[in-house]
């Protein structure tokens, strides 16, 4: 136990962030650099090293916390690092983009703030990075084997990684134009910045993984193709088909997809564009998804100049605390401000969009809304409570729901897919297609970054398995698992 008076005697710290009159005018990401790592020591010591860490069953990862939690309190960076990689490809991403379900797994959660997870995490790797103790880990020799990864998102990368390391020679193919899937074209840069990424890649290079970009598979190569130039094969490509709002006036100019939206202006700061096509400058936006696709909207809209912001969901507001059904250590439903709710904008719940209204032009100009309230699980709409709200940029980020099927890929595979959609798959990730495997999104459908790391490591496993009869990667989390944890 780091220090055993820690949990009484020192108060939960977070993370700060710079001004929001700072923030807005810039797409760096929000936190004030080096502030975190003084707090850091004190807050991993609040870790209570539980008999039973229910953090550990929190995490889809299973992190090892409070091994790294003693190490960041003794400042014994280089072995916190370890830890932490001994679960987690990637924790500067999950550090920063993760929901933290082991926060609220924490068993000091019970009755007080729970230990800053996220924080220490981020703060292990950010110094582990600073101190040059991340380097390639190539392996030490090569098994002979072919392996290709569709999809260069958390799950793909981790999957490349896995069986890099295990002496695999393994290509990654994205269809955009670079490497990193919904990191670096769905995340905006103010909560990622997209270093982050490029350096990974780099260690990747170097440990001996292949990326090949603007490659589709089901256009640019067939699935046949492919299977006959490779050993295994491991479908990692998210789940991006975006749900639609079938409502009068969709087709109107302004009402875009959320992923239609925020890949512009991450490529206007990878300097690909001066401007972004679909601009929030000067004009009402409606941001419709609760989400945090919905709150990366918001802030990117902030960014961009807009004169107002408003985030429609269809749901009641969530509570400050937890439901009698949603009990610790399950991750519960909260209120969540998150950056961009800091920064400005009104979010309206129990709310449904019922048509959009446009100039002689066809440019959206308005949203016409009107309050639900659920009957038996379903929205019913409220009498007399109709309104309209100017918009002349709308968002839909509502989810996702499921695989594209429109390049062929899951055709040309002859891939079986499950009553939700999804590729189907069994306890080694395996579809239905012999040397086939899938992870993360395609076959769990929408989901946490977390989960898609875990997965990525899981299909290693699996794939590394029917490659060479055994496997000394870590075990997998089953697909049949998904009860456990969240």
């Amino acid at each position: 136990m780091a220090d055993p008076k820690g949990f009484l005697t020192t108060g939960r710290e977070v993370a700060e962030t710079r001004p929001v009159g700072e923030r807005v005018k810039d797409w760096n990401e929000v936190y004030v650099p080096g502030s975190l790592l003084p707090l850091i020591s004190k807050q991993a010591g609040r870790c209570m090293d539980c008999g039973i860490p229910f953090c550990h069953n929190g995490c889809p990862l299973g992190n090892l916390i409070p091994e790294w939690n003693d190490y960041a309190y003794r400042e014994d960076w280089t072995a916190a690092s370890e830890r932490l990689h001994a679960t987690n490809n990637f924790p500067e991403f999950t550090g920063r983009l993760c929901p933290a379900p082991c926060e609220s797994a924490c068993v000091l959660g019970i009755n007080q703030p729970a230990v800053t997870i996220k924080n220490v995490e981020v703060s292990i790797i950010d110094k582990a990075w600073d101190s040059g103790d991340v380097t390639p880990q190539p392996p030490e020799r090569l098994s002979g084997k072919t392996v290709a990864v569709i999809g260069s998102g958390p799950a793909g990368l981790a999957a490349a990684q896995q069986l890099t390391r295990a002496g695999h020679t393994v290509a990654v193919f994205e269809r955009a134009d670079r490497i990193g899937g919904l990191l670096r074209y769905g995340i905006p840069e103010f909560k990622m910045e997209k270093s982050h990424i490029n350096r990974r890649i780099e260690q990747m290079r170097a440990e001996g993984t292949k990326f090949r970009t603007e490659v589709e598979i089901g256009k640019d190569i067939d699935a046949a193709k492919l299977r006959r130039r490779y050993d295994a094969v491991v479908i990692a490509a998210g789940a991006t088909v975006s749900r639609d709002l079938p409502v009068p006036g969709r087709e109107l100019n302004g009402v875009h997809f959320a992923m239609e939206y925020l890949p512009l202006a991450n490529k206007v700061q990878e300097g690909d564009l001066t401007v972004s096509p679909i601009t929030a400058e000067g004009k009402h936006v409606v941001v419709i998804g609760g989400g945090d696709t919905g709150a990366d909207c918001v802030g990117t809209a902030h960014r961009q100049g807009a004169l107002s912001v408003t985030q429609l969901e269809i749901m009641p507001r969530p509570g400050e605390d937890r439901n009698a059904n949603q009990p610790w250590p399950t991750f519960p439903m909260l209120y969540k401000v998150t950056s961009a709710h800091e920064e400005g904008g009104e979010r309206v719940y129990s709310v449904s969009t019922t048509h959009f209204e446009g100039d002689e032009d066809g440019d959206v100009q308005a949203l016409h809304l009107v309050e639900v309230e659920f009957k038996d699980g379903k929205p019913a709409q409220k009498p007399g409570t109709e309104r309209k709200i100017p918009a002349q940029l709308v968002t839909l980020a509502m989810g996702f729901t499921g695989t594209d099927r429109s390049n062929g890929l899951v055709q040309q595979f002859g891939l079986e897919l499950d009553e939700r959609g999804n590729v189907a798959r069994d306890a080694e990730y395996a579809t239905n297609v012999d040397g086939v495997f899938v992870a993360g999104d395609a076959g769990r459908g929408q989901s946490l970054i977390v989960w898609a790391i875990a997965e990525g490591r899981s299909a290693a496993r699996g794939v590394d398995r029917f490659l060479t009869g055994a496997s000394a990667l870590p075990a997998p989390i089953r697909p049949t698992d998904r009860a456990l944890v969240v």
